[in-house]
């Protein structure tokens, strides 16, 4: 092992830690607000904090990702534009893009949600109707049959700026830049799977 490979392992696992203890803290933070029904709601969800916890801060540590990881906040940083990127985001274009391949389960996909974009995954899919479901949003009905038009949910066709918004949280209020909202656990999860060369096939995490 060369010495700049040993400098380069400590810094990881030195990374892997303080991303553990900065999730550890944001998690239990928000598990003291939440309004659990009774004390075995907050057993579940502790028994598997760390599971989850842990895998992230590791994919992290490890991923291919384009963005700056910021591991006191356990968080992705690139430079924020001044507008919501959607540019080229028009119900159609985004439509054939999701329509002109077989797309896998597990596809990380970017859903605008009021005023930022969220990470959501595809985990059930209905190719006979044009349609499919992520984890979080529901149903995108590709036909141009889509029940959400009505609603402050739109599906998005994944680019570089788009995902880059997304994973780090990016906020507008109108035309203005907002304050950052911090990616949920699940999200920073989703954010390691993203394929930043191919889109449309997600990394086997």
């Amino acid at each position: 092992m060369t010495q700049t490979s040993l400098w380069q392992e400590q810094q990881q696992s030195a990374n892997y830690a303080e991303l553990c203890n900065a999730l550890y803290e944001r998690e239990l933070r928000q598990l003291a607000n939440m309004a659990l029904p009774n004390a075995q709601a907050v057993q579940g969800r502790l028994k598997s904090l760390s599971y989850y916890i842990n895998r992230t801060a590791l994919l992290m540590t490890q991923t291919d990702s384009p963005l700056e990881l910021d591991v006191q906040n356990a968080a992705w940083q690139t430079r924020q534009s001044n507008k919501i990127p959607l540019t080229g985001q028009n119900v159609e274009l985004v439509y054939t893009w999701y329509l002109s391949t077989k797309l896998p389960l597990g596809l990380i996909v970017p859903v605008l949600s009021n005023d930022h974009i969220i990470l959501d995954c595809i985990d059930r899919l209905d190719s006979e109707n044009h349609r499919f479901r992520t984890n979080v949003s529901g149903w995108f009905d590709l036909s141009g049959n889509d029940n959400k038009s009505h609603q402050q949910v739109k599906l998005l066709k994944p680019n570089k700026k788009v995902m880059a918004a997304a994973c780090s949280g990016h906020s507008w209020q109108g035309s203005n830049k907002s304050h950052p909202i911090i990616p949920s656990l699940r999200e920073l999860l989703l954010s390691c799977s993203i394929n930043w060369k191919n889109f449309k096939q997600p990394l086997v995490i």
